[in-house]
């Protein structure tokens, strides 16, 4: 077999891999629609309320950190049984607004407390687990400091944990800002469809699902004999949703409840944030995926969980093919395989309309104007493929061993369009390879383009012209908004 065979073959097989990734999409929908109804009595509030902890876990929030203290005292739940704990990491003036509306809140009879660690071992999961050994609950509570908890929180979850079998309860984000940009809107949709497909068919079907890090509540007892929070990966709420359920624990997603949360505005910091799931869900398959396959469990359950957890390699797939896309054109057209651009075509739309349709699905489904949605769903998948460079950085990363650090996503208190981020702490105006690399993929799309119209392949244009728009927007927002923000610097 020649290099020429060689290039068209393993373009045509990172295809048919991304087509069963797409396949397993259909496989979730199938699922969700199967099991929607199956939600149950909603359980009574007990007589006798359990003691709930409540962490709030900060690092660095200085716009956002008196919001979030301010909407966990205001749970509606009897002060006797309610704990607050405020485990701050911070290193900047966060400390002294938290520590501050913290002794006011004592003053006011709230049983809150403030733990400050003077480093970060463990990052998030460290403070957690911290702030565990000094929990008074039975229950814990979590949310991330972008997080909004509605005041009925306790009384719509709390019920559940009355089952002594479920060991967490996940409730739906929503969205503050999701109408600030086509950035935010794009995002929106994607948890959306995360959460109320996903979370649905997984945790009804009897599938394993996980916690988001926030917005939900876990039985205390589940979390210890789980093995507790742990920090040999990025992404510890998965971990531990995966070691507690393979122990015998029931997860719980109540898609009624919505606890509100501020959706990233800023490219890098969703980056940053992408990385950081990227990698910790492949860092959490290589832990875990030999356990679960080694399990008793049913085998249904067993190929949900590998598809699941192994999902984030779809980034170096779509990575390899926007490599070996251009190669492949120029190959088959000079050696007069032009039937061969028309049958990936095929395959190409086979692995990407699935994922168009299923986010168009979750729209209906939360009640969103789907209708209009319609006009994001090219930029959404045009942008999942723009940061195949970013993520799949990630997921080789997990793959090859290599460790760091925890970069939490910095948030800015943008709730509506009229709120600006302008002059604001933690705006990056940082130099990144990754977005040359990326720029530098856009312009390599548009030759490929460019060769394709003169060549008369116009059937292969939208797809590569798919490529190079996500590659040019990814880029294109994170330099306009570190210019803007570099420029405010100068200005201050």
């Amino acid at each position: 077999m020649g290099f020429p065979h060689l290039i068209v073959g393993g373009y045509i097989a990172v295809l048919g891999l991304l087509m069963m990734y797409a396949a397993h999409r259909y496989c979730i929908l199938f699922l969700y629609f199967k099991h929607r109804g199956n939600s149950g009595a909603v359980p009574a509030l007990p007589e006798k309320l359990p003691r709930v902890t409540i962490q709030l876990p900060l690092y660095n929030e200085l716009y956002v950190v008196e919001r979030l203290i301010t909407a966990a005292a205001q749970l509606t739940y009897p002060r006797e049984l309610l704990q607050i704990q405020v485990l701050d990491d911070s290193t900047d003036e966060t400390s002294v607004r938290a520590r501050n509306l913290v002794e006011k809140l004592k003053e006011a009879g709230h049983a809150i407390q403030y733990i400050h660690r003077t480093n970060r071992t463990g990052y998030k999961a460290g403070t957690l687990q911290e702030g565990l050994e000094q929990a008074t609950g039975d229950l814990i509570a979590i949310f991330d400091a972008d997080f909004v908890p509605p005041k009925d929180f306790l009384l719509q979850t709390v019920p559940y944990l009355t089952d002594p079998r479920v060991g967490m309860v996940q409730t739906l984000w929503g969205h503050l800002n999701r109408d600030y940009s086509a950035l935010t809107e794009v995002q929106a949709i994607s948890l959306d469809a995360h959460f109320i497909l996903e979370h649905t068919a997984r945790s009804r079907s009897g599938r394993f699902f996980n916690f988001n890090g926030t917005a939900g509540i876990w039985r205390k007892d589940c979390i210890v004999s789980a093995g507790g929070w742990q920090h040999d990966t990025l992404t510890e709420d998965l971990d531990l949703s995966y070691r507690a359920q393979l122990a015998g624990w029931k997860f719980i997603f109540l898609p009624e409840v919505v606890t509100p949360a501020e959706i990233p505005v800023d490219m890098d910091s969703f980056k940053s944030q992408q990385h950081r799931w990227s990698k910790g869900g492949i860092e959490t398959a290589k832990k875990l995926l030999p356990l679960i396959l080694r399990s008793s469990q049913p085998w249904r359950v067993k190929l949900e969980a590998l598809l699941h957890l192994s999902c984030n390699l779809n980034y170096l797939l779509v990575l390899l093919l926007a490599v070996l896309a251009y190669p492949a054109l120029i190959v088959r057209i000079q050696m007069g395989w032009k039937h061969l651009v028309i049958f990936d075509t095929i395959m190409f739309w086979g692995a990407t309309l699935p994922i168009g349709f299923y986010y168009l699905i979750s729209q209906r489904e939360v009640r969103q104007p789907w209708g209009r949605k319609i006009c994001y769903l090219p930029l959404l998948m045009s942008m999942w493929i723009g940061l195949s460079i970013n993520n799949g950085k990630a997921a080789l990363e997990a793959l090859l061993g290599y460790k760091s650090v925890f970069v939490r996503t910095p948030k800015f208190r943008i709730e509506k369009k009229s709120d600006t981020w302008e002059g604001k702490k933690y705006r990056s105006c940082s130099r990144s390879m990754v977005t040359g690399i990326e720029l530098v993929f856009g312009v390599y799309f548009i030759s490929a383009i460019i060769f394709a119209a003169r060549n008369g392949v116009y059937d292969a244009i939208p797809f590569l012209a798919l490529f190079c728009s996500g590659f040019f927007y990814i880029s294109g927002v994170a330099l306009l908004q570190r210019y803007q923000a570099k420029r405010q610097l100068v200005d201050i």
